[in-house]
């Protein structure tokens, strides 16, 4: 009788990547089960062999420590070839060039075609701020969470951006609002505007500067430049709170009548739970205005895998 809330796939999933574990016998000897029905079961549920999964999971893996400075020597013996010609002759037979010739991270994905959707993920993310490349941890929710949110408003601004100014003022949701104090959200313009704007008032309260312009610009391409400014500043805040664990800082914001106080870890759930809503509201409009926003997908593990190079 099998175990109760046994995932025997999983198991047998776990045996085949095992570091330890590189022959077949190997890997049915870490599933407890013989070469001949670890194959068969694993190759029915996955539509790939043990051996062959192993290897291509692996060879995605050294295509991604290649593309991050790693010897070509030591990512061969990492992925457990026993000759260098051996290592050269599979990866280019699988990636169309040799692992001399792997190419700079942002070129191409490290990503093999799949039967069965497993890949090397990997444990960094790759960003690119203000022309300068920069890694991070893919463990951290919070920085993830903030740069989706980031790089998503950016990609509904430039989808607007040709959008005729008709179609743009078009009321498409009427009285919609989500909060009574922070305007209407009943056009694409209203929408795309508290998407771009509504950091910069609370940058202003943690930052001591003074209250932002009341007036405020509507124009798409208005919205990308002042997006371009504050996603770098909303980013580097974030990073800084983060590293002096200062989330349970309190601040006095005197732009508020009355005058309120805020945790700062209020202020970050608050932006991201109604700029994610607000991001939805601007996928539909779009869409209701005749742009084809298909490929703009908001799921961020989807970003997370396109950022960390999972897409070739």
């Amino acid at each position: 009788m099998s175990d109760i809330g046994r995932d025997r796939i999983r198991e047998l999933l776990d045996a085949v990547l095992a570091d330890d574990q590189r022959s077949l016998d190997e890997m049915a000897a870490g599933a407890y089960a013989s070469p001949f029905h670890f194959s068969r079961q694993l190759t029915r549920h996955t539509g790939e062999s043990p051996v062959a999964l192993r290897r291509r999971v692996l060879l995605e893996r050294a295509a991604w420590q290649l593309q991050r400075g790693a010897s070509v020597t030591d990512t061969a013996f990492a992925a457990g070839y026993d000759s260098m010609d051996g290592f050269a002759r599979a990866f280019a037979r699988a990636f169309g060039h040799p692992p001399s010739r792997s190419g700079a991270r942002a070129d191409r994905g490290h990503w093999l075609p799949s039967p069965n959707g497993i890949h090397f993920h990997s444990p960094t993310v790759l960003y690119v701020d203000s022309g300068t490349t920069s890694e991070e941890s893919a463990g951290d929710v919070l920085a993830l969470m903030v740069r989706h949110d980031l790089d998503d408003i950016g990609t509904l601004l430039e989808a607007a951006k040709d959008i005729d100014d008709d179609a743009y003022r078009a009321v498409r949701l009427s009285r919609h609002r989500l909060m009574e104090w922070n305007g209407p959200d009943e056009s694409l313009r209203d929408v795309l505007a508290h998407l771009a704007l509504d950091k910069v008032p609370w940058l202003a309260s943690i930052s001591g500067e003074d209250e932002p312009s009341s007036a405020r610009p509507v124009h798409v391409r208005e919205l990308i430049e002042i997006h371009a400014d504050v996603a770098p500043r909303w980013l580097a805040l974030t990073r800084d709170i983060d590293r002096r664990s200062g989330w349970s800082d309190r601040i006095v914001d005197a732009i508020c009548d009355p005058p309120e106080s805020f945790l700062l870890s209020q202020i970050w759930a608050h932006v991201l739970t109604f700029s994610a809503h607000r991001r939805q509201l601007a996928r539909w409009m779009l869409t209701d205005a005749g742009i084809d926003v298909s490929e703009l997908d908001p799921d961020p593990i989807i970003w997370h895998r396109r950022q960390s190079g999972g897409f070739a």
